[in-house]
């Protein structure tokens, strides 16, 4: 699943190799996949690709003329660039930006749901764009004080994962960060105390910066199908927690998994299921 980390790591892996080279043409074999139609995907003909960079979970890949292409991974997306264009029966790319070099950058989609989405825009409409104009202050490389951003009451794991909040972190990352402050994924925003928030943001910082640095290390081009996250608590449920060796136990949701430590976290209570939750500490 896309989160900061992984699109940082895609921005600044295909930032370094495509600056400079001449887009041939654009298609969208995952129609659903494009959601704007001014200007057409054609008007990226002839165009040079000038830099990509992320905002929040998103790409930006800038093109000359004042375009620029705005990519939501969503949760099973990949943005990769190859040597080759894509055959006769890949059923995975949605978008396909074929370069005059021949090389072709594609946005492949490995679930069923087709939830990854792109839009080309001029480059002035980026600061209004509501995608991107609605997210909160960015989660790495400095976190924002979180006192005020926190105030809710909302738990913890909600309130991380909300962009409008903080941008950035995603279901993977909310998991560790939470683990690495020690502090229950249920507690309550507004019960958030000083010495906490302070916990919470420095865990942010350390969590994704590791991360990012596990990836400079690990990852090269083309970006994997599969990323090697490096996870300590998200999805290890039923191994000994890193910390105090005690089993990490998960909450089931209808489409995904939170996973925590009760002995770090939520003072060796143990929650079976959400419906039954009554640590709201």
């Amino acid at each position: 699943m896309p989160e900061l980390p992984e699109v940082e790591i895609t921005a600044r892996r295909l930032d370094a190799a495509l600056g400079g080279a001449t887009i041939e043409s654009a298609l969208a074999p995952g129609i659903n996949a494009l959601k704007t139609f001014d200007p057409p995907l054609s008007a990226l003909e002839g165009r040079t690709l000038a830099a990509v960079r992320r905002v929040g979970k998103h790409v930006v890949i800038e093109a000359s003329g004042e375009l620029a292409l705005l990519v939501h991974l969503m949760s099973a997306g990949r943005l990769q660039l190859f040597d080759k264009r894509a055959g006769p029966r890949d059923r995975t790319s949605r978008l396909l930006v074929r370069l005059a070099d021949g090389r072709e950058l594609r946005l492949r989609e490995f679930g069923t749901r087709q939830a990854a989405w792109v839009k080309l825009l001029r480059s002035d409409a980026l600061a209004t764009e509501p995608a991107l104009a609605t997210l909160g202050p960015e989660a790495w490389p400095h976190p924002p004080e979180l006192g005020a951003l926190l105030d809710a009451p909302r738990p913890l794991h909600g309130l991380l994962r909300d962009q409008r909040v903080i941008t950035g972190i995603g279901r993977s990352w909310v998991d560790e960060i939470l683990w690495t402050a020690r502090l229950s994924p249920f507690k309550r925003g507004d019960s958030v105390n000083d010495e906490e928030a302070a916990s919470l943001r420095q865990a942010i910082r350390e969590r994704l910066d590791g991360a990012i640095t596990h990836y400079e290390e690990a990852i090269a081009l083309p970006i994997p199908d599969k990323l090697p996250m490096p996870l300590l608590i998200h999805r290890q449920q039923g191994e000994p927690c890193p910390r105090c060796q005690t089993t990490i136990e998960a909450v089931f949701y209808e489409d995904y998994v939170m996973c925590y430590c009760p002995q770090c976290q939520t003072a060796g209570r143990v929650l079976k299921d959400r419906r039954l939750s009554r640590l709201l500490k």
